[in-house]
């Protein structure tokens, strides 16, 4: 009887966090209205602003060129690029000298010595060189819109905002089963979860192409040195200390991305986010925030990670039980809650892929789907596994960065995708 009573509890509980984070994800979709709202609006053409765009890299010599190379060919007219590199990593600062020397006007090279390197210490490392009033962050590997600073500068001007974050997506889809997968998963964040963050007072921000008021960043100490998962941590402590944050997304004006190369890689990329989420969480910035409502979808998002694990184990296991335990046929029903809720998922994923083929103008076959589908439980295994590996490390207090490497494959013509 404790069993059944047992099962069926954390079925219930799985059902409804599945449903929430369902409808939380098909946010911009519930009316046109709101999903012409998530959009950025047309520049009126002034541009009062400056910006000092902020370009962390290590180990980045095979792609940072062309990122800087897309940042120069900006239409606005007001920015300088700064290059953080690590006085231990002399390929990836050849680079960025050359093209220092060739803009000298727009770029400068900042070293960063720390003797133990990450995201944040670099970008710190830069913040008290930004001479823009807004501080933008971009990856190495990031490919740009040329019209994206003119329009984040009317968001700024239009809304008085304190921070505006812009989509960003991952496009190469077609490089491997868990790539389709990983892509989907930053349309749906950025093309909407985030906007319904923002509207509710409480935002994870996201790793790059978010742009922060200079003096608003000076004044909340810039980032975290210590936190795997320095945006998340940014985005907590601006939200818990009131300032207003706007998101707007685009697909024309999307940053472009690609997955990483390996499935080692995208572990330990995931192991590093879940494990800066846990600190985030134990940090407790979150409980600043002033409503019940934010503080609850606060300890939700910085816990979800684990909550994806803890679901891929059990929703086996409870049909496990239904099908081989005898237990009541009511909470043998109860028990298949969660695999419901999750086929109804896989139903909007697979509209959620022809509409981000249909938006980026790429051709998504029925190989992709049939991937899309087949893919859904071996996914689910390696989030578990990597959240589980993030709680290990946290537990034997390793925090040590470890680093994506980029090769560049969203650069490559869809043509390749045949």
């Amino acid at each position: 009887m404790l069993v059944s009573v047992f099962v069926a509890a954390v079925s219930l509980a799985l059902f409804w966090m599945a449903a929430f984070t369902l409808w939380w994800q098909m946010h911009a979709w519930r009316t046109p209205e709101t999903l012409a709202a998530t959009r950025f609006e047309s520049p009126a053409g002034a541009e009062g602003l400056s910006f000092s765009l902020l370009v962390p890299a290590r180990h980045e010599q095979a792609v940072l060129e062309h990122t800087i190379d897309r940042l120069l060919e900006s239409g606005h007219r007001d920015f300088e690029i700064l290059v953080i590199v690590g006085h231990d990593d002399p390929e990836t600062a050849e680079v960025a000298e050359r093209a220092a020397a060739r803009e000298p006007e727009r770029v400068r090279v900042i070293t960063d010595t720390h003797e133990t390197k990450n995201k944040p210490k670099a970008l710190n490392t830069a913040l008290p060189h930004c001479r823009g009033e807004v501080v933008g962050v971009f990856d190495a590997e990031d490919q740009v819109h040329p019209a994206l600073l003119a329009h984040v500068d009317h968001a700024f001007t239009a809304t008085g905002a304190d921070v505006v974050q812009g989509g960003v997506q991952l496009i190469n889809f077609h490089s491997s089963w868990y790539a389709l997968r990983n892509c989907l998963e930053y349309f749906f964040w950025f093309r909407s979860r985030l906007h319904l963050h923002a509207a509710k007072g409480f935002i994870p921000l996201g790793g790059n192409t978010v742009f922060v008021r200079t003096e608003v960043l000076r004044e909340v100490g810039g980032w975290d040195p210590d936190c795997l998962a320095e945006d998340c941590d940014l985005g907590v402590r601006l939200s818990s200390a009131g300032k207003k944050v706007v998101v707007a997304y685009d697909a024309d004006m999307v940053t472009r991305e690609e997955t990483p190369g390996t499935l080692v890689s995208l572990l330990k990329q995931r192991t590093r986010w879940n494990q800066g989420f846990l600190q985030v969480y134990r940090k407790r910035d979150w409980r600043r925030l002033p409503t019940v409502g934010q503080r609850m979808l606060a300890r939700h998002t910085l816990t979800t990670p684990f909550m994806q694990a803890f679901t891929g184990v059990i929703i086996p296991l409870n049909v496990a039980v239904a099908l081989f335990l005898d237990v009541p046929v009511g909470v043998a029903f109860i028990t298949f809650l969660p695999m419901i809720t999750a086929m109804v998922t896989f139903v909007f994923e697979i509209v959620g892929l022809h509409d981000f083929g249909r938006q980026y103008g790429l051709r998504v076959r029925l190989a992709h789907y049939l991937k899309l589908i087949a893919g859904g439980p071996f996914y689910q295994l390696l989030l578990a596994g990597a959240a589980v590996r993030a709680v290990w490390r946290e537990q034997r207090g390793r925090s040590e960065w470890e680093l994506t490497s980029h090769v560049g494959a969203h650069l490559v013509r869809e043509e390749a995708t045949r």
